[in-house]
């Protein structure tokens, strides 16, 4: 029902990630494979290229078995392997039908909040009052060795025959400085290298400012290593919402809420003279800036050697409003990141692809079901019954072509 939803909305790809639990329950190919979770996904897959919908699917979403966590989850440097086997297990099943992989959804986000700030952790390390913290790094190191160990996997046996392409996703923000200060300008640029994590998959290495800053809590790459994440992505997925002001913080110690300790940087909403970035959205009371999704493509472009980029989320969440099916601000905000990947485009940026986060109404993993995100409204109070926003038409009608 859910794809059929999907063709009259007009879209001709669908994102989607699978869940290594139900393919693995016991996380491990010796713990067994589960052929329901196979049939499952292969009926996804078949029914959504039977109605004429490309799917790019996702190996890693933030969840994975508990018996990997029981394991030491992602600061278990066998974690690899793990990927990696489960990652086959994917393109044996799946790749000659699935020719758009990404490895995994937003590594630095898991890194970041799970073990540098604690969230949705029932272990943290305890660095939320020291300030030196060291596995966010461990397992954003390890995520890097999984994508680039797959990817590679992926290269040598299976990318000939199955003619697909398999790249990262990473969540990312414009920064503007605060003020017009070298300071604020330098801390602007550490946020970028810090939150991106797109040297390594790149260039190979980590930025020097990591290096500098986070001295020995930061991993190193052997040489094989530097081999083997360098150059490790086909494509950059990018996940874009809102931007920042970034003023410098010298003093570690007072920097809170989701900011990188290291980074000696805070993102602010409004700058030095009070002024906001782009419009306040009513609905939300959070400010949108169009214009950040266009200076985030044109940086990736200029730094990272003009990649194919795909915009694998962009959206807003409902908010406050009456009539759940009248977001009209929704509407304005994907037109408005739309006319701004069109112009980076014209710029010279290789955007392949947009998907707005997201088609249906959903579970958000910080926030459950209580931020609606989707263009199709869902009744999770009642008969879960599916109905277009206002947002949806509009939507249509764009890829359509009429105004």
């Amino acid at each position: 029902d859910d794809v059929a939803v999907l063709k009259k909305l007009g879209i001709n790809s669908y994102r989607f990630s699978i869940n290594w639990s139900r393919i693995l329950p016991g996380g491990t190919l010796e713990a067994g494979v589960n052929q329901q979770g196979i049939d499952f996904y292969n009926n996804l897959i078949n029914e959504l290229i039977a109605n004429g919908i490309t799917p790019f699917v996702t190996i890693l979403h933030f969840d994975y078995p508990l018996s990997i966590l029981d394991l030491g989850g992602f600061l278990n440097s066998n974690i690899v392997d793990y990927f990696k086997d489960y990652s086959e297990l994917l393109f044996k099943s799946y790749g000659d039908r699935v020719k758009h992989w990404t490895t995994i959804n937003e590594p630095e986000i898991t890194a970041l909040f799970n073990f540098m700030h604690g969230n949705d952790n029932t272990k943290p390390e305890p660095c939320q009052i020291t300030k030196e913290c060291r596995e966010a790094y461990e397992v954003m190191h390890n995520f890097i060795l999984c994508h680039s160990t797959t990817v590679k996997l992926y290269r040598e046996k299976y990318q000939v025959t199955q003619g697909g392409e398999i790249g990262l996703v990473i969540s990312i923000e414009n920064y503007v400085p605060y003020s017009f200060s070298q300071e604020d300008k330098n801390a602007a640029k550490r946020m970028m290298d810090f939150f991106t994590i797109l040297d390594p998959v790149v260039f190979g290495d980590y930025p020097d400012s990591m290096k500098e800053l986070v001295k020995d809590r930061l991993p190193i790459f052997t040489e094989e290593e530097k081999t083997l994440v360098r150059g490790s992505i086909d494509f950059i997925g990018i996940n874009y919402y809102r931007s920042f002001y970034v003023r410098h913080e010298p003093n570690k110690s007072t920097i809170a809420g989701v900011d990188n300790f290291d980074a000696l940087a805070v993102r602010e909403v409004l700058n030095a003279n009070g002024e906001s970035l782009g419009y306040l959205d009513n609905s939300t009371k959070n400010s949108v800036y169009p214009e950040g999704l266009y200076n985030v493509l044109i940086f990736l472009t200029n730094k990272y050697q003009a990649p194919k980029i795909y915009i694998t989320e962009n959206g807003i969440a409902s908010g406050v409003i009456k009539n759940p099916l009248k977001d009209r601000h929704r509407k304005d905000y994907i037109a408005a990141h739309l006319n701004n990947t069109k112009y980076a485009i014209d710029a010279g940026v290789n955007v392949q692809g947009y998907f707005v986060w997201s088609a249906f109404d959903s579970f958000e993993f910080h926030r459950g079901f209580a931020d609606k995100w989707g263009l199709i409204y869902i009744d999770f109070n009642n008969s879960l019954n599916r109905v277009e926003k206002q947002s949806a038409r509009w939507y249509r009608w764009f890829l359509l072509g009429k105004k």
